[in-house]
């Protein structure tokens, strides 16, 4: 097996190259992977790859050697100079002490106590989305279930109603940007926006628009998601009292970090969600001894989150870059050198979990790495597992006989790991 299909988006079409990364963790567990031109994307200089649980841990940990500000958390380099200086403010792309301080500004709206306060309402909504559906016999459980994170994020943020499907959107074409389904697609309905989010669309991009030089626009560059960070601004003159966004706005961020702060919240709480939901009932599906257990048997939810969390994580890779010469692995990295920890192979670590290829919703301890390590350990951590919980059960209780309807269709990305549909049925007609 070649180590370069470990960063080609098209591998993920056909699932996580789980014997791959197995493969690697026993002979090449850190090695050199090339960077090759993808689609309209130029080739980068290559990085090194990290597949086993004890070395990501360890390069998510110590921020002072593996850098998320040098070269952000990406694989691919940002275009620019100035692109690389403007995605450097965001949360998820600092180093402590920045990283700290910006932390702090949110922290409090996602302790467990305050995700506690929630979580009634959530599993309310989670019902009602259910319900909504129940009559039809079969729908897009994508679909269906990618609601829920929406609606959540539009709460904790004090965004609109009518604007929700606006957080799609961007999630959309920034997380789908390798996929030609999601890279232009559209779903807000016009006349369901707020005169606000009307403003903001007019100055979205066309889908297809490029730099002056010809290139194509970067998906996470200030000029592409120009319609989204009009509307964190117009947002912020009017934030909801207690929310997210009157946080952001009394905390002493910058311009950059504000904006940059609403991209993280928008995009990143929203599509770890919706893959991670469908991917986790999709599992179950495939196991269904699994799903014949954890419908008997509620008081199993929690554990089977994690472990859905584990044999299907939202986010395959994170980049990190050297600060220094450094030994990893029994290979020496350059200076300046990206690193690219794989979660996705960390979770099948032998070493650490029991039959890693096995899906056990019993499963205990369960040390995966979904959610990060160190310092920049998901902020959402605690709310995306009631989600999680919420949306599992209200399905299982609420939807008799769930099952698959159809082939499902994955997203193309080397970052998130997606599903675009998940058609499934209900009912005893079989």
């Amino acid at each position: 097996m070649n180590p370069v299909e470990a960063f080609l988006p098209e591998t993920y079409t056909a699932g996580v190259p789980y014997a791959l990364f197995a493969e690697l963790r026993t002979t090449r567990p850190v090695c050199r992977i090339e960077e090759p031109a993808v689609g309209a994307w130029p080739a980068g200089p290559g990085f090194w790859a990290v597949f086993r649980h004890a070395d990501v841990k360890h390069v998510l940990r110590t921020p002072e050697v593996f850098s998320s500000h040098l070269g952000a958390t990406q694989i691919r380099d940002p275009d620019t100079p100035a692109d690389l200086e403007f995605v450097r403010a965001m949360m998820l792309n600092q180093d402590p002490p920045d990283h700290s301080r910006s932390r702090r500004i949110v922290a409090a709206a996602f302790t467990p106590r305050a995700v506690r306060e929630l979580e009634e309402v959530i599993e309310e909504r989670a019902a009602a989305l259910v319900d909504s559906v129940a009559g039809r016999g079969e729908t897009d459980f994508v679909e269906l279930a990618a609601d829920l994170p929406v609606w959540t994020l539009a709460h904790v943020m004090g965004i609109p109603e009518g604007d929700r499907r606006l957080l799609f959107d961007w999630a959309s074409r920034v997380i789908g940007y390798q996929d030609d389904d999601y890279a232009g697609s559209s779903t807000a309905a016009l006349e369901e926006l707020s005169a606000m989010g009307r403003a903001a669309l007019a100055r979205r991009p066309a889908p297809a628009a490029r730099r002056p030089d010809g290139r194509p626009m970067n998906p996470r560059s200030r000029e592409a998601l120009a319609d989204m960070f009009a509307y964190a601004h117009a947002l912020a003159e009017r934030p909801r009292p207690g929310s997210v966004m009157a946080r952001m706005r009394e905390g002493g961020l910058s311009r950059d970090e504000f904006e940059n702060m609403f991209f993280l919240f928008a995009v990143a709480g929203n599509e770890t969600l919706r893959n991670g939901i469908p991917g986790g009932l999709l599992t179950l599906f495939d196991h269904p001894g699994s799903l014949r257990l954890l419908r008997d048997r509620p008081e199993l939810t929690g554990p089977a989150v994690e472990e859905m969390l584990r044999f299907w994580p939202p986010v395959i890779d994170f980049r990190r870059t050297a600060t220094r010469d450094v030994e990893l692995g029994g290979q020496l990295i350059h200076r300046g050198e990206k690193v690219v920890v794989f979660h996705a192979s960390a979770n099948r670590d032998e070493t650490v979990f029991t039959d890693p290829d096995r899906f056990d919703i019993t499963r205990a301890p369960n040390d995966h790495l979904s959610f990060g390590f160190g310092p920049h350990v998901c902020l959402g951590a605690h709310l995306a597992r009631v989600q999680m919980r919420a949306m599992l059960r209200a399905a299982l209780d609420r939807l008799p006989g769930l099952r698959r309807a159809g082939e499902p269709v994955r997203l193309t990305s080397n970052f998130q790991n997606g599903l675009k549909t998940l058609p499934v049925r209900w009912g005893t007609d079989r």
